[in-house]
């Protein structure tokens, strides 16, 4: 039933291999980042009507409807202090428990591709087994990241603005231009790394930086490539449905639900893409490891 899962696949199989496992086992998929994700964002409602925000709709400014809703819009730039804290608390913890939530999902993946089912609490179980491997390569992974990032930014925005200060044009445009080089390199870098997770959940050992550069030889770009069509789509997603329940809802409680129901929708379908590159990787390259092993040994034959 999941045979596809172990032969190479091209960049639309992959996509289309996601949804279609999305599909097929979308309520123990969906069940795990509810029971591992999903407690973060209630907390956060909680700390939203404890605060005083409305449950149903949350109205802001003006004479009529239409005037409420830009206004609602303009408003979910300018938080309250209680939305601030619940963000900040919902961000940290994520950091601790996304992963968790992954490792699950690469679990779950995994069985399906030696063609067995798997159970939600015990591929749960399996992941926090593995708790503290998974939040040290995480914790490497994060600070690589702020490193490779917020640096750099600082530092070109220091000289961008130095050099549009002595010349406008010039200064935007090197701005603009050592801004995507920074970028695309940190994209490069990131996405060569992205895969330490599987290091740490299937062979337990961590950073795993090494080996997730291993596995994404050759593949860089198609990888990183994915990942932007899948931001694509999920934005798309995200903007139409918030579009719509914050003209209906206003920043109520009820709208943060409905979002962060939606979040865990498409993170559901990166994680289980996630995973099904993972193994796609793993296959190119462990037959790819193979492939060497046997020009080694006939190279040697012939200098005997």
């Amino acid at each position: 039933m999941n045979d596809g899962l172990n032969r190479p696949k091209g960049f639309g199989e992959i996509l289309d291999a996601a949804f279609s496992l999305c599909k097929q086992y979308f309520s123990k998929f969906f069940l795990i980042v509810l029971v591992i994700i999903g407690p973060l964002y209630l907390l956060q409602s909680m700390i939203l009507l404890l605060t005083g925000t409305s449950f149903f709709r949350e109205a802001a400014s003006g004479d009529n409807w239409l005037n409420q809703t830009l206004n609602s819009f303009e408003a979910t730039a300018n938080t309250t202090l209680a939305e601030d804290l619940a963000n900040i608390g919902v961000g940290l913890l994520s950091f601790i428990f996304i992963p968790i939530a992954q490792a699950a999902i690469l679990l779950a993946v995994q069985r399906l591709k030696n063609q067995d089912e798997f159970n939600v609490g015990s591929v749960i179980k399996q992941a926090f087994s593995k708790f503290w491997l998974i939040l040290g390569g995480s914790i490497i992974f994060e600070i690589i990241l702020f490193a490779m990032i917020f640096i750099p930014t600082i530092v070109i925005t220091i000289i961008g603005i130095m050099s549009i200060v002595a010349d406008p044009l010039s200064g935007i445009i090197g701005m603009v231009i050592l801004m995507l080089g920074v970028g695309l390199t940190a994209a490069y870098f990131l996405t060569r790394w992205s895969f330490y997770l599987g290091t740490a959940v299937f062979e337990n050992n961590i950073p795993g930086l090494a080996r997730s550069w291993h596995l994404t030889r050759h593949n860089s770009w198609k990888v990183f490539g994915i990942y932007i069509v899948f931001f694509l789509i999920f934005l798309a997603v995200s903007l139409a449905i918030e579009s719509i329940f914050i003209a209906l809802l206003g920043n109520s409680v009820l709208y943060s639900i409905i979002v962060n129901l939606v979040t865990l929708l498409t993170t559901m379908i990166f994680m289980v893409g996630y995973a099904i590159i993972y193994f796609d990787l793993k296959i190119r390259q462990g037959g790819d490891d193979l492939k060497e092993m046997i020009d080694d040994y006939q190279n040697a034959d012939i200098e005997k």
